[in-house]
């Protein structure tokens, strides 16, 4: 069975074009420990996809979420595990491993994390940097966005990775964050979750002010007030 190719194939891209998928590329991780396959092999490469979200309902949410922002976040994660085991499938069926990622699935509840992280793949894959909002900015859809990973051993042009942000002095997810949760530093690659975040601390605000929504799991505040966001809104005018 084949593992490799030299090449992105025409059937990938025709995939995502039947799919509706617009912002995807492959990432290079054989420097990451990636999740294994059944037999316990890791993966050297993944395909990051990003699912959009409504921009209205996100621009919404900038004094907490609501049903309207539930409804689409669960929207968005059923679309890409379904997205997702069907390229990892197609991929299979092609000869090369491959394994999904579910989409916010937290196996480790006391660290509060997933298996991998996507936006690890997503930035190794171009598609964006990482703001002071610890969350994935594009230059299409600013962090309005769910990701998608699917991890393959299927070699693949990657990249280029993002090596910088580009959030300049602006702070305003890190003022508006409710938990104090944020502490305002910019993002570079490998720098640790907890410079950005203090995860501990945004769970707690979740779970104590919003448990009406996906038992605390929603907030959006930080990403509600991102100015790459907003200027969607500004382009449809």
């Amino acid at each position: 069975m084949p593992e490799l190719s030299n090449a992105c194939p025409a059937w990938l891209t025709s995939w995502m074009d039947m799919h509706d998928i617009s912002l995807w590329g492959a990432a290079d991780l054989q420097a990451f420990s990636t999740p294994a396959d059944e037999t316990g092999r890791r993966f050297s490469f993944a395909i990051s996809l990003a699912i959009p979200m409504d921009p209205h309902i996100m621009a919404g949410i900038q004094q907490g979420p609501n049903q309207a922002y539930a409804d689409e976040y669960a929207r968005a994660n059923k679309l890409i595990n379904e997205l997702s085991g069907k390229l990892s499938a197609e991929l299979q069926n092609k000869g090369f491993r491959s394994k999904a990622l579910a989409a916010s699935d937290r196996t480790d509840t006391i660290n509060i994390k997933g298996d991998f992280p996507h936006k690890t793949a997503a930035t190794r894959a171009g598609l964006g940097w990482i703001g002071r909002h610890c969350q994935l900015i594009t230059r299409r859809f600013g962090p309005w966005v769910r990701l998608g990973t699917v991890f393959t051993a299927m070699e693949l042009p990657c990249g280029p990775p993002a090596e910088r942000e580009h959030c300049g002095r602006c702070t305003l997810c890190v003022d508006t964050c409710p938990a104090g949760a944020l502490k305002g530093a910019a993002w570079y690659p490998g720098i640790p979750r907890e410079e950005i975040l203090d995860v501990s601390a945004c769970d707690r605000w979740k779970n104590d002010n919003y448990y009406q929504f996906h038992k605390g799991h929603n907030c959006g505040i930080c990403s509600a007030v991102c100015p790459y966001g907003l200027k969607i809104l500004k382009k449809d005018k």
